[in-house]
């Protein structure tokens, strides 16, 4: 396919671009999309802002390949297919996973691809051009999915950080005995409520500072919501503990008090687990965590293998979505997006239509 798309790029910190670009050409192994939807991350935001974790100190520790076009909670339908690909044709709807691994380093050949050491996310990387454009090339290493007839665009988008919240509830291997606490109720942490309540817990606590998130939080199955400006969470949750403490606490705000706090309130033996990301580092007192409580302290990275479950969830039902997009802009007007995303207390998920 020949001619020009129009694309967001990012060049540096405040300075994106949505510009004409070069349609790319899928060559052996590659799928052309064109873009459907594009949901804004959180890693978004904060790489636009300069987010040290995206672009370093300097060159020498830069994540970033920019120029670069962003996104990569995208959707889309093929339109051109490589040599050599077979399991898609013309006019699937597909989901791809963030990742594009190496297939070659020790944890891709353990099937661990999301652990990749080249650690090449979309959005992010040259050979893995993002999806806040009108077409995206999937690279041959992709782990790509397709998506059930009927899918809506909410439905479709949300598919990778619901994902990503269904590894972070697989890793704190929920009992039925369980007190789980879920500290920030944005789109994923809302997922990882109805994720977890799957699970059968005993008890299921939310935490956020917004009431519209507090609300979606109980509809999506916390049994108890906790406002952390407007009561102690830490002395709540023990109160509903007869004073022992949660067993499990996982953390999806990307809050830096939210750690103390879940350390404070986990019970001896807890599992904390860490799925969000902070724009800056953490302190907190270790001691808590092993001459203290000897916590299990469990890092959740992007999606690992959840997507084809994350897709038969939402297609059943099983796995809600209503209510985790709140707002739809169109591509050209991505930065009234990124504003709304940053600013609007009432916004969950923001979508990008090309």
């Amino acid at each position: 396919m020949k001619g020009t798309m129009k694309a967001l790029r990012s060049y540096a910190p405040f300075d994106y671009r949505y510009e004409d670009v070069p349609i790319p050409t899928a060559r052996s192994g590659e799928i052309l999309l064109r873009v459907k939807g594009c949901g804004i991350c959180a890693g978004d935001i904060k790489s636009f802002h300069g987010g040290i974790r995206i672009w370093g100190t300097d060159e020498s520790n830069r994540y970033i390949d920019a120029p670069v076009i962003g996104g990569h909670e995208f959707y889309g339908e093929v339109v051109e297919l490589g040599e050599g690909v077979q399991d898609f044709k013309i006019g699937d709807m597909v989901v791809t996973e963030q990742i594009v691994p190496c297939d070659e380093c020790e944890f891709c050949r353990a099937g661990k691809y999301w652990m990749c050491v080249g650690s090449a996310v979309y959005g992010f990387k040259e050979h893995a051009q993002g999806g806040f454009a009108e077409y995206v090339l999937l690279n041959s290493h992709s782990r790509t999915h397709k998506l059930p007839d009927g899918f809506s665009p909410e439905q479709s988008v949300m598919v990778e950080p619901i994902a990503c919240g269904m590894h972070a509830v697989e890793l704190a291997q929920i009992a039925h005995s369980d007190v789980v606490v879920i500290a920030g109720l944005g789109a994923i942490g809302s997922a990882i409520v109805n994720m977890a309540k799957l699970d059968l817990p005993k008890l299921i606590i939310g935490i956020d500072i917004k009431q519209h998130r507090l609300d979606l939080g109980e509809k999506f199955g916390a049994d108890v919501v906790l406002n952390a400006t407007e009561c102690d969470v830490v002395q709540e949750i023990k109160k509903l503990t007869n004073g022992m403490g949660c067993d499990v606490y996982i953390e999806a705000s990307g809050s830096p008090k939210s750690v103390t706090q879940g350390l404070e309130a986990l019970k001896n033996h807890g599992r904390f687990v860490q799925m969000g990301v902070f724009a800056e580092e953490v302190k907190a007192d270790w001691n808590v965590i092993g001459d203290g409580k000897e916590l299990h302290i469990i890092g959740s990275h992007l999606s690992a293998l959840t997507y084809p479950a994350v897709i038969e969830g939402i297609r059943t039902g099983m796995i809600k979505t209503d209510g985790l997009i709140s707002h739809s802009f169109a591509m050209k007007d991505w930065d009234k997006a990124f504003d709304e995303a940053e600013k609007n207390p009432d916004a969950m998920k923001i979508m990008l239509v090309p």
